[in-house]
């Protein structure tokens, strides 16, 4: 009779779940992607990334995380801010936000709506509901005004489109309030950027809902000043010791009390 078989030996492991060998003195026997501290053994992990991994042993291996996309974000609000700012505070006798529609589709709103995604994947909360939260802004204002929606031509009169308007705008100003109180421990920057932007929803409200011209303007200019800092506040995020010559502060509120 044939000796029986011992099923633990010769046993074929995948590549990406090896394990380092590790001796009682913590030395390991050199697996790829695998470190060992005394006689444990703990997968190499990048903080924010992906396991480390032999499954592809032609290709050189590399420490991957997310990149930080706050920056892009930031931009994307910034840059359709500022556009329809100037319209709403009638630079140049202008006074129709239609030019602004196709901005709002692709950079305000996609991109941002793809940065509170990639927020979402970093862990970051806030990250994920402030982006996410003003892409779907940028998407919803874009359909009040394109034609196809039909939103505008479903009320009676100009004035009951604009009292529409106005509680649309409230709204946006509440929500607005509840990142900026949940910002109070981020930074100065950040702060006065919803601050601003409530201020600005506000103001915008008023002009709809009064009528009053003068609020209107008022809120785009205050609008042009939020986008500002939202630029400035981008461009911080982008300047790193590492990449750049030199940083701009944003005023550090994490360790306020």
């Amino acid at each position: 009779m044939s000796a029986p078989v011992n099923n633990t030996e010769h046993k074929v492991v995948p590549p990406s779940s090896r394990t380092s060998d590790v001796d009682g003195n913590g030395y390991s026997n050199g697996a790829t992607g695998y470190q060992g501290t005394g006689g444990g053994v703990s997968r190499f992990i990048t903080p924010g990334g992906n396991p480390i991994d032999t499954s592809q042993p032609a290709f050189p291996v590399y420490h991957r995380k997310f990149a930080n996309p706050a920056p892009l974000g930031l931009l994307g609000f910034a840059a359709t801010t500022f556009v329809l700012s100037f319209y709403n505070a009638h630079a140049r006798s202008i006074s129709t936000p239609n030019v602004v529609l196709g901005m709002a589709l692709g950079y305000g709103g996609l991109v941002q709506l793809i940065a509170g995604v990639e927020e979402w994947a970093c862990g970051n909360t806030f990250g994920a509901t402030a982006f996410s939260s003003y892409g779907g802004f940028w998407f919803s204002f874009a359909a009040l005004y394109i034609p196809q929606f039909e939103i505008a031509k479903a009320y009676a009169s100009e004035r009951e489109f604009a009292n529409a308007v106005g509680i649309y705008l409230i709204s946006w100003a509440l929500i607005t309030l509840i990142f900026l109180i949940a910002s109070l421990r981020s930074s100065v920057a950040l702060v006065s950027l919803f601050f601003m932007l409530h201020l600005t929803f506000w103001l915008l409200a008023a002009g709809e809902l009064a009528p009053s011209p003068n609020c209107g303007k008022a809120g785009g200019i205050t609008g042009v000043i939020t986008a500002f800092i939202a630029m400035y506040t981008a461009l911080a995020g982008m300047l790193t010791k590492d990449t750049s010559h030199f940083i701009v502060p944003v005023g550090d509120l994490s360790r306020a009390r």
